[in-house]
């Protein structure tokens, strides 16, 4: 027994010595004992580990030298979701973002910002309980990332156990795992020495490194971390107020931190340290493509919350992209799934911002008309925020004589139909450019086109529309070329034998598929809405118009000036929603799924309350619409303000006018009432109020009732909830906050109306209560979880 102690006691004390000399050196950047002396301890630890292995400790550093390889990697669900950052690319951009901030922000005086260089790796989570390093994930997808716990281990900055004992039971640090220059220099010079595949920057490195199954292999490739935020901490009294200070938090227990990070008083300090970081870019021993720069009040940074993907509180400030010269060799046209005929540029293959570039869009006519282009011309080259390829001008001076001209096609090259232009008008809030008009090209053969129809089925079936697994794009092709499906409401007629018909289907592969076609009959409305394809409608806006509208059959009848009040829905967007739904070929498609009941929408509710009351109570904001020439905003409201309903403004005249004033109870100006009276005459005008206000009436928002409302905010919209009792991961009452900016109502007293009783430990009367009236009664945990199922 003596003999087990004090070998415990060696472990524990080599451990120790050595986690300490690891901090030193991959934290400190200041080691205190040479490398012969370390790696004589090391295999001391090692040998007792081997010899008694059942003493080995959870944070023993021996373990960053890999383990077993893994056949695969399991999903972890983020408790907090990991959230991109939006991207400025200029002084104008980044000044854009501090005014959002400083109107949010009016009432505070000084907005300090916390600054880092923006590091070119991979962003990852890492998990410590009771202080032990336990899981590491990707972002993934931001909701769900893959385990890579056993690659971190391997990486020599990330101490497996925490320093000190001031750490929550539960802490989660994100930060980015990148593979330094001179790293990444003698993988690829090892790579080419042994006559193997080289990586084409050190992100990729980076990412393919952690990405082995075999976590020694990660463990040779000498990957560094710096921490730059955190996930979830289940003790909000041990987190400082700053998002700086909280870094520093992090930096104590032994978690290495940017050096360059910075707190800056104020916004006028952003533009120094960008420039200093651009200037040193080349000097740092790691890849960077920007700055990160964020408000540092973690209050502040609450009020200013989140966009569907990013915070609004911070922003990647970009630096310019990269540039090479190269040749324009040819231009090809692809065509998407709307039918939009897109330009690719083929150019020499020139290395430039990390990668080999071959191809680059060139959007549309209008931007190569812009540019000047021809074939054969030298052309600029770079990576925009150093992902997408762009050209962005060329040199003239070296154009040959035998340049070609870029001639857009009349007719589809996939299908030979007929190609139409389409003026798209965007519309700026600024006051320099109001709108701006963008040509598109697209093909009229809409299902009957090949390209349109293969692409249109991809999009259906993917993981944020139907979600059909196991269709893959070549099999949609194969199904198109054999004329099995010419729509999307085609997959749901096929039989296992017409899968058999297909080269590469045996009798369970085609068993499979049939399955898993027919497993997803039943959808939500966000989600048949997002599969459909609608042009400008992704995910967050499909989940808007299916909130406000509740059903298809209201969104046919949504007039686009009506839709532009939904949250999400924009101009151009309503006008495509309204184009698409009121266009022959979808009507066609859409009525197949509806009257032969091929799929159930298991959602659909009334327009909802908040959609009704907006349109109504707002109806000002219509005629501002209309485009009545000197009719602004307090006209409008003039004008609403003595009518029933938008017909009636049909039927104004001059003595109607004597009895309409604005707010300050004066007359509409004579220029005024001339322009209203001598619009309503025209025949187009009188058609489109008409339409607005047959919409209003068929959707029957006069009718629809708050009681009756059943539209979901998140999931939680007019839910009850009580909560009672302590909680185990979270302060009550933060929890009864994040419920309620989801939408859901949070009381004190358990009665026959609440929907959820969270019950925590010593829970009480109201426990007993909610059991008796058959509530239903959730933990914390649960709770959170619904949350995080509703966007939190």
């Amino acid at each position: 027994m003596a003999d087990v102690m004090q070998v415990t006691q060696q472990i524990s004390e080599l451990c120790q010595q050595l986690n300490e000399y690891n901090h030193q050196y991959y934290v400190l950047d200041n080691p205190t004992v040479p490398d012969a002396h370390y790696d004589r301890l090391m295999r001391q630890l090692k040998e007792l580990e081997q010899a008694h292995p059942d003493l080995m400790q959870l944070d023993s550093p021996s373990q960053k030298v890999g383990g077993e390889a893994l056949k695969s990697f399991s999903q972890v669900e983020h408790q907090i979701p990991m959230l991109s950052l939006d991207n400025v690319f200029s002084e104008e951009e980044w000044q854009a973002f501090v005014k959002r901030i400083t109107d949010k922000l009016a009432d505070q005086q000084n907005i300090q910002f916390c600054a880092e260089p923006k590091l070119d790796g991979l962003a990852v989570s890492l998990r410590y309980e009771q202080g032990i390093l336990v899981q590491a994930a990707t972002r993934g997808d931001g909701k769900t990332g893959e385990n890579i716990t056993e690659n971190v281990r391997t990486i020599g900055c990330i101490p497996l156990k925490l320093r000190g004992e001031n750490y929550p039971e539960i802490l989660e640090v994100r930060g980015e795992v990148f593979m330094p220059k001179a790293s990444f220099a003698a993988l690829n010079e090892k790579a080419i020495k042994n006559d193997e595949k080289t990586f084409a920057n050190p992100r990729n490195a980076a990412a393919g490194s952690l990405r082995q199954l075999d976590s020694k292999i990660t463990a040779k490739r000498n990957l560094a971390f710096y921490a730059y935020g955190l996930g979830f901490v289940n003790d909000e009294n041990w987190l400082a107020n700053s998002h700086y200070q909280r870094l520093m938090q992090v930096k104590q227990l032994g978690l290495p931190v940017c050096p360059e990070i910075k707190l800056l008083a104020d916004q006028s300090g952003c533009a120094g340290f960008y420039q200093d970081i651009l200037n040193r870019r080349e000097a740092l021993s790691y890849e960077i493509d920007g700055t990160v720069l964020k408000v540092d009040d973690i209050g502040a940074q609450q009020i200013l919350g989140f966009v569907a993907r990013a915070p609004r509180w911070a922003t990647a400030y970009k630096f310019p992209a990269q540039e090479e010269l190269t040749e324009l060799l040819d231009v090809e046209f692809q065509v998407g799934r709307t039918g939009a005929i897109t330009p690719v540029a083929r150019l020499q293959p020139i290395f430039v911002g990390g990668v080999t570039v071959s191809n680059a869009t060139l959007h549309n006519q209008d931007e190569i008309n812009r540019l000047g282009l021809k074939i054969k011309d030298t052309v600029i080259i770079r990576r925009a925020g150093d992902v997408i390829p762009q050209i962005t001008g060329v040199v003239l001076s070296d154009r040959p004589e035998d340049a070609k001209d870029i001639i857009f096609p009349t007719n589809c090259p996939e299908c030979n139909s007929k190609v139409e232009r389409v003026e798209k008008v965007h519309h700026f809030k600024t006051k320099e450019s109001e709108s701006s008009s963008q040509a598109t090209f697209r093909c009229v053969g809409r299902l009957s086109c090949k390209a349109q129809l293969v692409q249109s089925i991809i999009h259906f079936v993917s993981r944020k529309g139907i979600d059909i697994e196991g269709l893959g794009d070549k099999i949609v092709e194969l199904l198109v070329v054999s004329k099995l499906v010419t729509s999307p409401a085609d997959l749901y007629q096929l039989s296992i034998e017409d899968f058999l018909s297909l080269d590469g289907f045996a009798e369970l592969s085609a068993k499979n598929l049939y399955e898993a076609i027919q497993n997803r009959r039943e959808i939500t409305l966000d989600r048949f809405i997002y599969s459909l394809g609608i042009p400008d409608v992704g995910d967050s806006t499909s989940k808007s118009l299916a909130k406000e509208l509740g059903s298809l059959n209201s969104i046919r009848k949504c007039h686009p000036i009506l839709l532009s009040f939904i949250s999400d829905v924009g101009n151009e967007t309503a006008k495509e929603v309204f184009e698409f739904f009121n266009d022959n070929h979808n009507v066609i498609v859409l009525d197949k799924f509806k009257f032969d009941e091929i799929v159930t929408i298991n959602d659909e509710h009334q327009v909802s309350y908040n959609f009704a009351s907006k349109v109504l109570n707002e109806q000002w904001r219509i005629i501002h619409k209309l485009g009545i020439l000197k009719v602004g905003e307090i006209a409008s409201k003039a004008l609403v303000s003595q009518l029933i309903d938008l017909n009636d403004l049909l039927e104004l005249n001059y003595e109607k006018f004597l009895s309409i004033t604005n707010e300050n109870n004066k007359l509409l100006s004579l220029s005024i009432r001339n322009s209203v009276l001598d619009k309503i005459k025209e025949s187009d005008f009188r058609v489109l109020v008409n339409d607005i206000q047959s919409s209003i009436d068929k959707l029957d928002l006069v009718n629809v009732s708050e009681e009756e409302d059943t539209s979901d905010d998140g999931g939680l919209q007019g839910l009850v909830f009580v909560l009672t009792g302590t909680m185990k991961n979270i302060k009550r009452n933060e929890l009864g906050k994040l419920l309620e900016a989801h939408g859901a109502k949070v009381t004190s007293s358990v009665s026959n109306k609440t929907d959820y009783l969270i019950a925590g430990e010593k829970a009480g009367s109201k426990l007993a209560k909610a059991e008796a009236l058959g509530i239903t009664i959730i933990d914390d945990t649960k709770a959170l979880n619904l949350l995080e199922q509703n966007g939190f």
